[in-house]
């Protein structure tokens, strides 16, 4: 009893505090009255820095320096538009986009993308809990399996927040999200970077032959994802009811604002990760930097043994984030798709055992990470395409339609992502 008052009593606060923002009641003025809609893209914003990003960015940066730097850049500015219509449709609907898939599309079409869409999730979440897993490996020195198991406790307590409302878990993960920025102002602290380097390869692009393409269109795979794409728009469809257009508009409105903020976070999280790569890896002539332990092992000599423990944090904690991201989005693709839900505990569970049967056969776990993000790839499309479609219906979407300009936009992004992932499952698969 005392649980469900104080999570009553903590939302409550907050829908009171927004309800006065979206009436123009109150005497909230600047930040103040943006706090009570941040949050949802705080939560989404997480998957754009999980373990699969360590991979691919500190790869792109000891291998071609800062030359994919402006591939960082891009495929942010696309995540954020994918979040910003995935939010909308949240918003727009009340409805998350696995529902109106359900509703709107032929049925075997349907169950084939819950298939697709739940194969994204667990292979998504199989990578995250060996990413957190190899984090306290890095930290403590325990064996992976141990570390599994550790992770696994961690990850539980964090779920279990959600029994006390929304805001008890958006806090958690801002705080993860925040300590992985921290290590990265340490991080850049450390390695000076060339910034001239810097911001000419943040917006010119450029290649350096065809490996760097191969690595460019994996560091968008592991950029914008699937899952958190149906996850946002649940996030969103019933935080904060609008009452009628006008609310709904300046609702939109405030989650643009935390999106651009949350997802901004992300995108400077991973250049700096490619430009601590760049600055030490590359630099000293260490370009094959090919597992995350390699990476960890070959910064404490070249910039100090308080390099590799902020290293070892951030990965732990956007690990652990992560993985408690792609346990949420795996309900939301259940419940949205076939109308099922099992308990939070049990389906943490199942993702569970086969990540510590991976580390117990003892597979290499940045090569794990590495295919789950050709899975990602293929899931892509499933969720990036109905997204477009169903935004730019009016009878679906109301007021918040898109505009034409961005719906042309957004089939441009959309056709990049696809034709770029194909080619990355091209490479994977056929290429010499």
């Amino acid at each position: 009893m005392a649980d469900s008052e104080q999570k009553a009593d903590g939302d409550a606060r907050t829908l009171a505090a927004a309800g006065q923002v979206l009436n123009g009641q109150g005497t909230r003025r600047g930040l103040a009255r943006l706090l009570p809609f941040l949050g949802p893209a705080f939560i989404a914003s997480i998957a754009y820095v999980d373990p699969g990003n360590f991979a691919t960015n500190i790869a792109g940066g000891a291998k071609f320096g800062y030359t994919l730097l402006w591939v960082v850049v891009a495929s942010n500015l696309m995540a954020m538009l994918v979040q910003i219509l995935a939010a909308k449709v949240g918003i727009a609907t009340g409805r998350n986009l696995a529902e109106l898939c359900r509703d709107h599309l032929p049925r075997p079409l349907v169950w084939g993308m819950w298939v697709a869409m739940e194969l994204v999730a667990m292979a998504t979440d199989l990578a995250e809990f060996i990413g957190a897993a190899v984090g306290f490996n890095l930290l403590f020195g325990m064996d992976l399996f141990t570390a599994g198991l550790v992770t696994a406790v961690v990850t539980f307590l964090i779920l279990a927040l959600q029994s006390r409302g929304f805001r008890p878990l958006e806090a958690v993960i801002t705080s993860l999200l925040g300590v992985i920025a921290l290590c990265y102002v340490v991080e850049t602290i450390l390695d000076k970077p060339e910034w001239g380097r810097v911001f000419y390869h943040a917006v010119v692009p450029s290649f350096a032959g065809p490996e760097s393409v191969l690595l460019a269109t994996g560091i968008l795979g592991a950029t914008i994802m699937p899952h958190v794409i149906f996850l946002h728009s649940s996030l969103t469809q019933g935080r904060i009811i609008a009452a009628n257009p006008a609310q709904k508009r300046r609702l939109f409105f405030f989650e643009v604002a935390d999106i651009t903020i949350a997802l901004g976070a992300a995108g400077l999280i991973n250049a700096a990760m490619l430009m601590m790569a760049a600055a030490t890896f590359h630099r000293s002539g260490f370009t094959d930097i090919a597992t995350l332990e390699g990476a960890h092992r070959t910064l404490e000599p070249l910039l100090g043994p308080a390099a590799g423990v902020v290293f070892a944090v951030s990965l732990l904690a956007a690990g652990l984030a992560s993985t408690t991201v792609g346990t949420m989005a795996g309900q939301v693709i259940m419940q949205g798709f076939i109308k099922r839900q099992v308990p939070v505990w049990l389906r943490r569970l199942v993702t569970i055992l086969p990540s510590l049967a991976v580390i117990g056969l003892g597979f290499e776990p940045t090569r794990t990470l590495v295919l789950s993000q050709v899975v990602l790839s293929f899931g892509l499309p499933f969720a990036v395409v109905p997204l477009v479609i169903f935004t730019a219906r009016r009878s679906l979407m109301g007021e918040l339609v898109n505009h034409r300009v961005t719906t042309t936009l957004a089939w441009l992004v959309t056709g990049l992502i696809v034709t770029l992932n194909i080619y990355l499952l091209y490479q994977t698969f056929l290429g010499a």
